[in-house]
């Protein structure tokens, strides 16, 4: 299993985090040891939009060996939309791969054309771009239809990471990260 966790300049620092966190713990805490996980960007290095450097461990990688990809949202996306190496970089995962994003990173999975004829959520106040992408928005949690998960705004992004667990090791996995976390409140629709 490998999981590809992108990152970008001025990305929400708890949007990727959030979903990084409990996810990584699948391996940590012993549940898939054959678990691997990147942190992969297009340069050598990005800043949150609350100035902290992170480090990715691949740069402008190929993105198709990857059984998930996340992407957080954050200030940065809408400059993504105008990134062509970029947007291209994120087109080239697999079609077996199953694409995850939280808040504005439906968006970039919506210009990269996966959210057609699909279900999808966003951050309440990005609802409307979202409609550019697929007619089919939900005002949910977190919305998984087919090969493409997505999380409304940026505290669901512990939710979706908990909600990948479950799904990739199963509920007893997932409630025991949970725990571990002393996370109480977890929502999926």
């Amino acid at each position: 299993m490998r999981i590809a966790f992108i990152v970008y300049d001025d990305l929400t620092l708890l949007d990727f985090a959030g979903a990084y966190d409990p996810v990584t713990r699948l391996k940590t805490m012993g549940f898939l040891d054959d678990l691997e996980y990147d942190v992969c960007a297009m340069g050598e290095k990005v800043k949150s939009f609350e100035g902290l450097e992170l480090i990715p461990n691949k740069v402008h990688n190929n993105l198709s060996v990857y059984d998930y990809i996340f992407i957080p949202g954050g200030n940065g996306v809408m400059k993504l939309f105008g990134d062509k190496d970029f947007m291209s970089w994120i087109k080239g995962v697999s079609s077996s791969t199953i694409v995850t994003a939280v808040c504005g990173g439906a968006l970039v999975l919506g210009a990269a054309g996966f959210l057609s004829g699909k279900q999808a959520t966003t951050h309440p106040e990005f609802m409307k771009y979202l409609y550019k992408f697929t007619d089919k928005v939900k005002d949910s949690r977190i919305v998984s239809d087919g090969n493409v998960i997505t999380a409304r705004g940026v505290t669901s992004a512990v939710d979706l990471g908990l909600y990948l667990c479950e799904r990739i090791a199963g509920k007893e996995a997932r409630e025991k990260i949970q725990k571990q976390m002393d996370y109480l409140s977890y929502t999926c629709d």
